[in-house]
């Protein structure tokens, strides 16, 4: 049994050359730094574009940078001003939970999720249009996608993937999520997520502009396709992608 184990290990090793089971040094568990921030890690769930919960995610915690978090601590301090706070999606991202990503976008038949995620993009150009890549700055612990959020915290309905709805509808038409509107859903690939679009209501560009605002003051730069996508722009690893399990 041991050395069926330490195959499996060398395996893994060979293949994930940054894998370990060990969280390295300079990483935490995001609500050691902030306790109040609310968790919506879709990830860990089938509400994502791949419809499953997905591979190096086992379960719900959230691991980002200690650098990382110490500025998001700001931004926090500075919503809670406002009754509101930050929301998180996805923080650190395991390169086999890419890999996972990747192998999804190569099987064109898996469409489950194209209404809600990409209902105007063909699945065969998820790599062209640059919406899915083979490296993703989330592996490297200091890139974060995230919202604003009211508090108190709006109830947000269970998902059914029989009655979702394109993810660029109306905030009344779209899926619930308690997210002050921003526009689109998260993880929508269409152009309406483009940050500054100026498709956007005065509203929803004021809420962009308000995270975007409060993420570049204390660090994080966006990225201009994602409105939720941020990094760190000292972070600590600039060249490492990690593939520790989130468990």
């Amino acid at each position: 049994m041991k050395k069926l184990f330490l195959i499996i290990f060398i395996t893994l090793a060979l293949t994930h050359p940054n894998f370990t089971q060990e969280i390295p040094d300079g990483f935490v568990e995001i609500r050691e730094v902030i306790p109040d921030i609310i968790l919506d890690l879709r990830y860990t769930t089938n509400h994502n574009f791949l419809g499953v919960p997905v591979q190096g995610y086992i379960s719900e915690k959230c691991y980002i940078t200690k650098a990382a978090a110490d500025s998001l601590s700001k931004v926090q301090a500075d919503l809670r001003h406002f009754n509101l706070s930050l929301k998180i999606y996805d923080a650190y991202r395991p390169q086999q939970a890419v890999d996972h990503f990747v192998r999804w976008a190569k099987d064109l038949s898996d469409t489950l999720t194209k209404k809600e995620f990409y209902p105007t993009v063909d699945k065969s150009r998820l790599f062209i249009d640059g919406y899915i890549a083979e490296k993703s700055g989330h592996s490297r612990g200091s890139t974060v996608d995230l919202t604003v959020v009211p508090i108190p915290l709006p109830q947000q309905p269970e998902f059914n993937i029989d009655n979702h709805c394109e993810c660029f509808e109306s905030v009344d038409k779209r899926f619930k999520d308690n997210s002050i509107d921003m526009g689109t859903g998260f993880d929508c690939f269409n152009e309406l997520s483009h940050t500054e679009n100026r498709k956007l209501t005065p509203q929803q560009r004021a809420n962009r502009l308000l995270l975007k605002s409060l993420m570049d003051k204390y660090g994080f730069k966006n990225l201009a396709e994602e409105w939720w996508h941020f990094t760190l722009r000292n972070e600590p690893y600039p060249k490492t992608y990690f593939n520790f399990i989130v468990e």
